[in-house]
């Protein structure tokens, strides 16, 4: 199970907070769920459309918009293609114990020097959105998981191609 998460930022909107994934994390893992996306071999994009599980989501894909709630799965595109999010940077998190504030506090860098660096202003003048998918409990304890994907997307709409260099 992976949770997407509310960045709490002073004075800003950005507000999603609802629980994302994996109810059946462990047959994801141990070879039943969705699986992987075809992929081109050299780049690691995402070659056609396919519903992926979770741990399967890697910096650089496309997805359509997740339903609230529970999931064991998303739906990924190729970037070319009209698309509602993208995974645009990953933080592995130090082994110890489940930390809700060292998670909280390094889901921060997804609005930092990482999103400044993608998109080519900083995220206080930015028009675009932000949220992490952060491990839980579970994943933690069970699947020693320890990432934390920042996801990007555009409030006004489906966008076709990368959101990097974007600078809005």
């Amino acid at each position: 199970m992976r949770t997407r998460r509310a960045l709490a930022l002073a004075g800003s909107a950005v507000a999603l907070s609802v629980a994302l994934t994996g109810c059946s994390a462990l047959n994801g893992i141990l070879g039943g769920g969705a699986g992987d996306a075809d992929r081109d071999e050299e780049t690691g994009q995402v070659t056609e459309s396919a519903n992926i599980d979770i741990f399967a989501l890697k910096v650089g894909d496309c997805m359509m918009e997740a339903p609230s709630g529970l999931l064991e799965d998303i739906d990924v595109v190729p970037c070319a293609e009209p698309h509602d999010q993208e995974v645009f940077y990953e933080i592995t998190m130090d082994d110890g114990d489940f930390s809700e504030e060292a998670i909280d506090a390094a889901s921060q860098e997804c609005i930092g020097d990482a999103y400044a660096s993608f998109v080519g202003v900083a995220y206080e003048t930015s028009t675009l959105e932000v949220y992490p998918i952060t491990p839980t409990q579970q994943t933690w304890d069970e699947l020693n998981d320890r990432v934390v994907q920042c996801v990007i997307s555009d409030p006004a709409g489906q966008i076709e191609g990368s959101l990097e260099g974007a600078a809005r």
